[in-house]
């Protein structure tokens, strides 16, 4: 049964294939300002995470620890049923609307390119990610190569730096959703439950996350990745 599977799978994509080789070989100990990243979300048919469909992809880039304005992706994508109406509620999209908009056949490549080499930046981003390659593999043939870094867990990093400093200054307890973290840093705010608008106020919370471990000596993308794991640094 595994050999028929592996024969049933799609030939590898042209954007795919260009995906894997870019990361072919990947140096972690690149100083984390010279690295292109992009911030990214996903809204779904619904909550049940195992059976739900991608509707929207939203995307922003990031260079020289600065959003490029003006760079980025954005797509309404039709699922194959219809959209709830409580799934509705929450991110506004409704199935009348996406009727005309392209399959997910059409967007994954495109948004693959876009990613290009950047590394994946996302608040509780293994949720997006989770659906995205299982696409991925369904449609293009295999899974995203990118390096994928989660805001929320560098929140976790940066309030123990804090703690360590200012201990009894620091909240024991702390949201740690995206609206409320953002809000708790001073950063703009953006609508929620929108794709596009999620992906840039991940960007923002990412940015003033990362600049502020850099500070306290996470200096490159294997510093990164090791606080974005939950190991001291």
């Amino acid at each position: 049964m595994k050999r028929l599977w592996k024969w049933l799978r799609p030939d590898k994509h042209p954007a795919i294939e260009r995906n894997r080789r870019r990361f072919a070989e990947f140096d972690r100990d690149r100083p984390i300002e010279n690295c292109e990243f992009v911030s990214l979300d996903t809204e779904l048919t619904g909550f049940n995470h195992r059976k739900e469909e991608i509707v929207s992809i939203g995307a922003v880039r990031i260079r020289d620890l600065q959003i490029v304005i003006g760079d980025n992706f954005f797509s309404y994508v039709r699922p194959t049923k219809s959209i709830p109406k409580d799934s509705t509620l929450v991110h506004r999209i409704t199935t009348s609307q996406i009727k005309t908009a392209p399959p997910l056949q059409e967007v994954l490549p495109e948004f693959v390119d876009f990613c290009g080499d950047a590394l994946l930046v996302g608040h509780y981003i293994a949720l997006d990610m989770a659906f995205v390659n299982k696409a991925c593999r369904n449609i293009l043939g295999a899974r995203m190569e990118n390096p994928c870094f989660d805001s929320m867990r560098l929140a976790y990093a940066y309030q123990e730096v804090q703690r360590r400093s200012y201990y009894d200054a620091i909240e024991t307890r702390m949201s740690y959703n995206l609206t409320e973290l953002s809000k708790r840093y001073r950063l703009p705010l953006f609508a929620k439950h929108d794709a596009l608008e999620d992906a840039l106020q991940a960007a923002y919370l990412f940015l003033f996350l990362v600049k502020r471990l850099q500070a306290a000596g996470c200096v490159t993308l294997r510093d990164l990745d090791t606080v974005g794991s939950g190991s001291p640094f």
